[in-house]
């Protein structure tokens, strides 16, 4: 088990004091077997009111309402953490699921809903014939064709550091063979609704004590993976970028049927269109020092 703190910051700069809409933030990290939160908190510049719900997705959304007209909006947030996934993790995968093709039970089909439905156009058929170019055979092991699928974004594109807003459709990250993160996410998980699996993507942080890991500025930082329901194992996580299985290295914030919905920070502001000055973010990831 392992003990980590992320200092998340953001900042918007602006050339005259300017007045905010509510800001969305998407901060907290989700807990679950593998993931344990100490603390978490939010502190934004100037003082702001927040209030906090679940989306349809169950993540915490914070929503931010910030007070008076400034020149500069930070917000910040610090969460601490307890980390303890396995780095070869075993899947429980149920019998009818173990080979593919399979069927999902009525219920689990009718629950996955839009997360089994491709969220980009694909009228020339480019994504589907990409993705069955991975089944071999009437028959194959489902695990093995997903691990396949997902090696297969990597090798189909070089990763690049992308700092425009957005995500590639995944037939244009097809196209210009490269993309960062979040567009492997997105290509994995409409390659595999293309198949006929449930998917969702997940934004978070990346932990890389080692440096070693592609998506990493650092130790730490945003990073952007997907994550697939099989019956019996559950959501299975896939990051597409390093090729890897499981949560080891993955912290993750909010999930979604779109990247567009699970934006860390989003929001707006009142004042002259030439207003903006400039963004930054910073991310830490770190092991903890009570």
């Amino acid at each position: 088990m392992k003990t980590l703190q992320i200092v998340h910051g953001t900042t918007y700069l602006f050339h005259q004091a300017v007045s905010f809409w509510p800001h969305r933030l998407l901060l907290r990290p989700r807990e679950s077997r593998d993931l344990r939160l100490i603390s978490s908190q939010i502190l934004i510049e100037p003082a702001a009111s927040i209030s906090w719900a679940h989306d349809v997705f169950g993540n915490a959304v914070a929503t931010a309402s910030v007070g008076g007209v400034s020149d500069r909006l930070h917000i910040q947030a610090v969460s601490v953490l307890e980390m303890d996934a396995v780095e070869w993790p075993v899947f429980d995968i149920a019998a009818s699921a173990i080979d593919y093709p399979f069927r999902y039970s009525d219920a689990d089909w009718a629950d996955l809903g839009a997360l089994s439905v491709l969220q980009h156009p694909d009228p020339s058929g480019r994504l589907h014939r990409w993705a069955r170019s991975f089944v071999l055979g009437d028959r194959t092991d489902t695990l093995a064709l997903l691990k396949d699928v997902s090696a297969g974004v990597s090798a189909a594109a070089a990763y690049e550091i992308r700092e425009d807003e957005g995500t590639q459709s995944p037939t244009h990250t097809l196209d210009r063979a490269c993309g960062s993160c979040r567009d492997f996410a997105v290509l994995f998980a409409e390659a595999v609704r293309a198949l006929g699996f449930g998917a969702r993507v997940v934004s978070g942080y990346l932990h890389d004590p080692t440096q070693d890991l592609l998506g990493s500025s650092g130790p730490g930082s945003t990073h952007a993976w997907a994550e697939v329901f099989v019956p019996g194992a559950g959501w299975i996580t896939f990051d597409p970028t390093n090729r890897s299985v499981g949560n080891v290295n993955l912290i993750p914030v909010a999930a979604g049927r779109d990247m567009a919905q699970i934006m860390p920070v989003s929001g707006s502001f009142v004042g002259p269109a030439d207003a903006s000055a400039g963004l930054s973010v910073s991310v830490e990831v770190r092991a903890y020092q009570p």
